[in-house]
């Protein structure tokens, strides 16, 4: 099993009331209720905390890309990872991912991996993602487009780390006279891609068919199951070959204490503040006309209801996207996690809501003494207590 901290960088001070004045904290929130100063010291406190991650022996150390919002404070997050990349030794730098179907230049996107994964000595993963609907709205692009400019800058910036010349591109969506990326990427034949996603049809396909990692975020375990079998079958049958544990990542809020009811207690306040506050997005905005197929739809509304994502705390203990409680409840359940799964990543949001940074340090402190050593790992981590702030 491999252990992936993940980090969405949570406004912690969302207004109770907001929805007087927007009807999401994604788009429309307006952005004064952001404060630079208070903004300083989160930015510095989360990046302690996937520091801190590497030390205690997390494999990989997480960042993600969202704008215009509450929910996620990395818009660039090539810029989180340049800051944690100088500042770890070990852990791999995992962008889950960079949304390559909104820049108009993916050729930056390229560039800028390139770099991190130079400077780090090929520590870098590279996630791509097309977005959420959300992002749609905040850089006024066409959702429509949203596919067909993911798969076409996919195929551009990989063929830009691995073209042995220089080349022309004249693509549907991007035109370049000169493709010539300048520094190439330490790991051969680029870092490893992986696919976040939330179980769309054609995502699952078109990674099956590459065999890129999969991973699903904000997913009760039946749907998951559902989607990883899918992968599975399309490996197999159509692409011929075995999809293995390695291929499956399994996502779940995590936090540990000494005893199951203080668990419970702070889990469902960081939670319940997560769901009602920062991912507060109508289904409209959340998944807009075009930019899903009806069969995506169709699954959608199957395996998860007309919301598209339920953040209720009882509905997402029942459902498996949780684990919370004492470090042997933790660790016996993440092990029956992976084991139904059949996943080989765990990927552990460890903050989440307006959770505290002594929290947030002290959940992982305990999850790295208490419950790491004692999963199916190569090698048992773990931490000295007391190095908590």
């Amino acid at each position: 099993m491999e252990l992936f901290f993940f980090h969405l960088m949570p406004w912690p001070e969302i207004p109770g009331n907001f929805r007087d004045e927007a009807r999401s904290s994604w788009v429309v929130l307006s952005h004064s209720h952001y404060d630079p100063v208070l903004g300083n010291r989160l930015y510095n406190d989360y990046l302690d905390e996937l520091e801190f991650a590497e030390r205690v022996g997390f494999d990989a150390i997480c960042v993600n890309e969202h704008h215009q919002n509450a929910y996620g404070l990395m818009p660039a997050p090539n810029i989180m990872a340049a800051a944690l990349v100088r500042r770890t030794s070990r852990a791999r730098i995992a962008v889950l991912g960079n949304g390559i179907s909104l820049r108009d230049n993916p050729l930056r996107i390229a560039e800028e991996v390139a770099m991190l994964d130079v400077i780090s000595g090929g520590r870098v993963i590279s996630g791509f993602v097309r977005g959420i609907g959300c992002e749609y709205f905040s850089l006024g692009l066409d959702p429509t487009q949203s596919r067909e400019r993911f798969q076409e800058a996919h195929d551009l910036i990989t063929k830009a780390w691995t073209a042995a010349d220089p080349f022309t591109w004249d693509g549907k969506h991007f035109h370049f006279r000169y493709v010539n990326v300048w520094p190439r990427p330490f790991q051969k034949p680029h870092p490893p891609i992986f696919c976040p996603s939330q179980g769309s049809s054609e995502t699952i396909e078109w990674a099956a068919e590459r065999g890129y990692p999969y991973v699903c975020t904000y997913t009760p375990i039946e749907a998951l199951l559902y989607y990883y079998d899918r992968y599975r079958e399309l490996a197999e049958t159509r692409f011929s070959y075995h999809a293995g544990p390695e291929k499956f990542g399994v996502s779940a809020f995590v936090y540990v204490a000494e005893d199951e009811a203080t668990a419970i207690e702070h889990a469902r306040q960081h939670v319940k503040y997560f769901g009602e506050r920062c991912f507060a997005i109508p289904l409209q905005m959340l998944i807009p006309p075009g930019y899903a197929s009806t069969q995506s739809l169709r699954h959608l509304v199957g395996t998860r209801g007309t919301s598209g994502a339920r953040f209720d705390f009882d509905f997402m203990v029942e459902t498996g996207q949780t684990l919370f409680g004492t470090p042997e409840q933790v660790g016996e359940r993440l092990t029956r996690l992976m084991e139904r799964a059949g996943a080989g990543i765990f990927m552990g949001l460890f903050q989440f809501g307006d959770m505290s940074h002594a929290r947030a340090m002290r959940n992982i402190e305990l999850f790295a003494n208490r419950v790491m050593p004692y999963l199916p790992r190569t090698r048992p981590i773990g931490v000295a207590s007391g190095q908590t702030a």
